[in-house]
């Protein structure tokens, strides 16, 4: 079972923590910013929560532990209640990604006061483990949801920023084959080669990231 994992079996525990938290802050983002906005559709559906299983998608789960990518179930929003639709429109898409990179940056912080306060020194080799397993999951996965929703294909957020950014004409003409996104999507994920140019490339910036912001962290603490 394990080679058909993106992660080692036995980090699926702190894995399914880390994505139980990075999924619901991001979808929380998304709907409470829209609810803020004007738009009630997310929150009359019981979205406005942080409660995680009302925002967990059962495929984008399953597909970030096989392929290392995925999603949670889509806020509904409609933009036409917004006072600036596609000004507004961006910044609720947007803040779904950017409260990932504010998890990440969060884990960074937490990690670098635990390092340099000593609280693990006295602990046993098994907590010291679990600790940076999980913290080190935390981070990464956190920038990989950062980075991943800004790919500007359905279903996720940066088609839609795409979208809001575009002139009325291009995205009525973009509109009209985003049903095909979502299947060009997966076969970027599963088919090597095109993923090799595509999306590896692309991702292979979450370390470099990583180490700019814990330098930053490193100099201001």
């Amino acid at each position: 079972m394990e080679n058909f994992l993106a992660f080692p079996l036995q980090h699926l525990p702190f894995i399914a923590l880390v994505l139980i938290i990075a999924f619901t802050v991001h979808e929380f983002a998304h709907a409470y910013s829209a609810y803020k906005f004007g738009d009630m559709t997310a929150y009359n559906e019981g979205r406005v929560t942080l409660n995680p299983r009302v925002h967990l998608d059962v495929l984008g789960t399953i597909l970030i532990l096989l392929a290392g990518f995925g999603w949670a179930k889509p806020v509904p929003v409609n933009p036409s209640r917004f006072k600036y639709p596609r000004a507004m429109g961006i910044v609720v898409s947007l803040l779904g990604p950017v409260s990932n990179l504010l998890l990440a940056v969060i884990g960074l912080l937490i990690f670098h006061l635990l390092d340099n306060s000593g609280v693990l020194i006295d602990a046993s080799r098994g907590v010291q483990m679990a600790v940076q397993t999980f913290m080190s999951y935390f981070i990464y996965l956190n920038m990989l949801l950062f980075l991943f929703n800004l790919i500007p294909l359905p279903p996720l957020d940066g088609y839609r920023i795409l979208a809001d950014l575009l002139p009325l004409r291009a995205r009525y003409k973009i509109e009209q084959y985003a049903q095909w996104g979502s299947y060009i999507f997966l076969l970027l994920v599963f088919i090597p080669p095109l993923r090799q140019v595509t999306l590896d490339p692309y991702l292979s910036l979450i370390p470099q990231i990583i180490e700019f912001f814990s330098s930053l962290i490193g100099t201001i603490f």
